[in-house]
């Protein structure tokens, strides 16, 4: 055993010796999930409030002391969580084959202390270093009172997550090469944004694209949707090539588009076929964004409450349409941003490029039927119909409404729920007045059937649709971003209101001949001043 925690049994107690402190002491498990270390004489008073620098720096080493040793049953004790603790604790060395692990502390911050750790993981005769860093926070238990780590899964690795493992061996999906649509491979080194992407395909199809496993360490999910991570290639096996539609150059100027702001995402989408180019967000996180992420879309939405309301003939690009400086509609107020208006006899075109909420506010009442952007978001532009992309991605919600709620829908507000693939793709499918369900790897790879909606736009309401967005791209609230763009070209710009959120979330869509983007910031305000830009920058590279 290591110079450090040890444990003796003396008299049926466990005497525990860690940097010179020792305990005379049995283990007590709490009622709340805390294992205390509790004395064979009278006890103690029970301590509350939070632990001083002394506990703080005792605790700690006495973690670290038997985490190193590894003795992880001993190790999980000190946490408030031993249940939980103790397979993984345990399974560091058991399952991940990890050796001799140093762990050094820093100087703590407050009660957290951050360490870096230094091992070899070994398996089947090969060894190759493994280091990271991570932090734990030492706690008052509840019921004990003693010093206790707060036991989170990213004490023993910040990747890990709760219900994940450490493992080390021949991992049941090979690597992969993945290429872009024109054969360049594509790395998570190179670009990002890719690398869940790619864990993702290699996941599901490793095995299929012929293959070898080496020998990894790994952290393996905890259900299968939730793709593997590498942490560490001991040898390498032979990947399987898997081609994806991804562009390299369209990637490219994604990754470095939203790399301007601290929570930005973008997606582009080919119109013609529904082949995605380009996926970033920043920052990467296991949790793709722009895929997966759910939030209201704001007035982008409105190239879809258009669509509606052309085809139901309740407005066209060239009719008079009122836009005052607020509306009420079922005891709900809208408003335009910066309390802005429209002459009288303004056209539908101007609405739209204008992005003027109360415009399209005072068409609902010629709308009969409550639920029909819902039912046009579903038949025409395949939201909520279960794509089938090649990898997790959330395919939109517009759910039926009525009244005030409704309304709200109509500027992209309320119950509505999209990310940027959604808005890329609504894009597309006005560009082309048909809706093909975006893909990142062919369908014949796997051959899953694609998602189709039930019908196409009229060619007259894709015409009027189009040229209302490439006013906007020229003249209204995209022009600004738009104007480095070349090509056919339309827009249309979005400011999400989120509750509690002082500055709106910035959207924005457009298209340039037969690429569609679009991107969404975080508290970015208007949507032509912040995610403008990155749309612009994705669309020049297609």
């Amino acid at each position: 055993m290591r110079s450090g925690a040890k444990v003796a049994i003396v008299g049926g107690a466990f005497v525990l010796v860690a940097g010179g402190l020792s305990y005379g002491a049995y283990t007590v498990l709490t009622g709340d999930g805390d294992v205390g270390i509790g004395s064979q004489s009278a006890p103690a008073e029970v301590k509350s409030g939070p632990p001083d620098a002394k506990e703080i720096a005792a605790a700690s080493k006495a973690f670290f002391d038997a985490w190193s040793s590894g003795n992880g049953s001993l190790a999980s004790q000190l946490t408030n969580n031993a249940v939980d603790a103790e397979p993984v604790l345990t399974g560091y060395s058991t399952e991940a084959h990890i050796e001799n692990p140093v762990i050094t502390p820093g100087p703590a911050v407050g009660a957290t202390v951050p360490y870096t750790v230094k091992a070899t993981v070994s398996y089947e005769g090969k060894s190759r270093p493994l280091s990271y860093s991570s932090e734990l926070t030492v706690v008052r238990g509840l019921t004990t009172g003693k010093a206790l780590v707060d036991w989170q899964p990213t004490v023993v690795h910040p990747k890990l997550t709760k219900g994940a493992k450490l493992v080390t061996g021949e991992p049941s999906a090979p690597e992969i090469e993945a290429v872009d649509h024109n054969g360049t491979v594509l790395t998570a080194e190179k670009f990002p944004s890719l690398g869940p992407v790619i864990a993702t395909l290699r996941q599901k199809y490793g095995e299929k694209a012929g293959g070898s496993a080496g020998i990894e360490t790994w952290i393996e999910g905890p259900d299968e949707a939730t793709p593997d991570i590498t942490l560490l290639t001991l040898a390498k096996g032979k990947p399987g090539k898997v081609q994806t539609t991804i562009d390299a150059d369209v990637q490219a100027a994604a990754e470095k588009a939203v790399k301007q702001y601290d929570e930005a995402s973008v997606v582009a989408v080919r119109p013609s076929t529904g082949a995605i180019r380009a996926v970033a967000n920043n920052p990467v996180t296991e949790f793709n964004v722009a895929l997966e992420g759910q939030q209201a879309p704001g007035s982008t939405m409105k190239i879809v409450t258009a669509a509606m309301l052309l085809e139901r003939g309740k407005a066209t690009a060239n009719g008079a349409v009122e836009c005052p400086v607020d509306v009420m509609y079922q005891g709900r107020t809208f408003h335009n941003l910066n309390n802005s208006s429209l002459p009288d006899g303004s056209s539908f075109t101007q609405t739209f490029a204008n992005s003027c909420n109360t415009g399209f506010i005072k068409l609902i009442d010629d709308v009969d039927d409550d639920s029909a952007l819902a039912k046009e978001a579903k038949e025409v532009f395949g939201i909520g119909e279960d794509w089938k992309t090649g990898v997790t991605s959330f395919d939109g919600s517009v759910p039926e409404e009525t009244g005030g709620e409704a309304a709200a829908q109509y500027i992209g507000q309320g119950t509505i729920q999209m990310n940027v693939l959604n808005m890329a793709s609504i894009t597309a499918t006005a560009r082309t007045g048909t809706f093909h369900q975006p893909v990142i790897v062919p369908l014949d790879l796997d051959g899953r059937p694609a998602a189709t909606a039930s019908r196409s736009l009229p060619s007259s309401v894709v015409q009027q649709l189009t040229t209302m967005m490439r006013a906007t791209a020229a003249w209204g609230t995209g022009a600004k971003a738009m104007a480095s763009v070349g090509g056919d070209k339309g827009a249309k710009t979005g400011s999400a209101e989120v509750d509690g959120q002082g500055k709106s979330n910035s959207w924005f869509t457009g298209f340039s001949d037969d690429l569609a983007a679009a991107g969404v910031v975080q508290s970015g305000g208007h949507g032509g001043d912040a995610a403008g830009p990155i749309v612009a920058a994705v669309l020049r590279a297609g």
